[in-house]
């Protein structure tokens, strides 16, 4: 490559880059805005089957569906911190993903185990099925919460590594 060439095509990358880059921010600002409107719309539903909930007898059904809500908007409002941190940073960032996960994970634990006494009672496939997805779900927690502290010893050295020397004092 000539370098006359070279003159022209670095302007060329930094509009490509400049234009990619707010194409980029545009999506994360919309897929945050979705994320936004979803949890509010699963906080009023929420919030409507509580009070349906405490207004009458509730069968454990729907205390698992409940809980089964809370747990999604948790999801969701993880999901708009990982957008929110993606924008910020413009790029991924690992940790709150492996949040996500972990939240996920310990979600379908929750309501499996809820289900557990009906699972019971039903075929014993369904038992043995659920049974072992309980063990994947807790190897799977293991894997994450390692995972995480991996992470945040990792960013922790190499925070220590690039801060400065302090002088010693005479």
């Amino acid at each position: 490559m000539d370098l006359r060439d070279e003159g022209v095509t670095q302007p060329v990358r930094a509009r490509v880059v400049r234009a990619l880059s707010l194409v980029e921010d545009f999506i994360y600002s919309g897929l945050g805005v979705l994320l936004a409107v979803y949890a509010i719309a699963l906080l009023v539903r929420a919030f409507f089957a509580f009070t349906h909930l405490a207004a009458g007898r509730a069968s454990t059904s729907q205390i698992v569906d409940l809980l089964d809500q809370v747990l999604m908007i948790l999801l969701v409002v993880e999901l708009l911190y990982t957008v929110q941190v993606s924008f910020r940073e413009h790029g991924l960032v690992t940790e709150p993903f492996l949040v996500i996960g972990l939240i996920s994970v310990i979600r379908r634990i929750l309501v499996l185990t809820a289900q557990f006494p009906e699972l019971a009672q039903a075929q014993e496939d369904s038992f043995r099925h659920a049974a072992a997805e309980l063990v994947l779900l807790t190897l799977m927690i293991v894997v994450l919460v390692a995972s995480l502290i991996f992470m945040q010893r990792q960013s922790k050295r190499m925070e220590a590594g690039a801060a400065p020397a302090r002088p010693e004092k005479p």
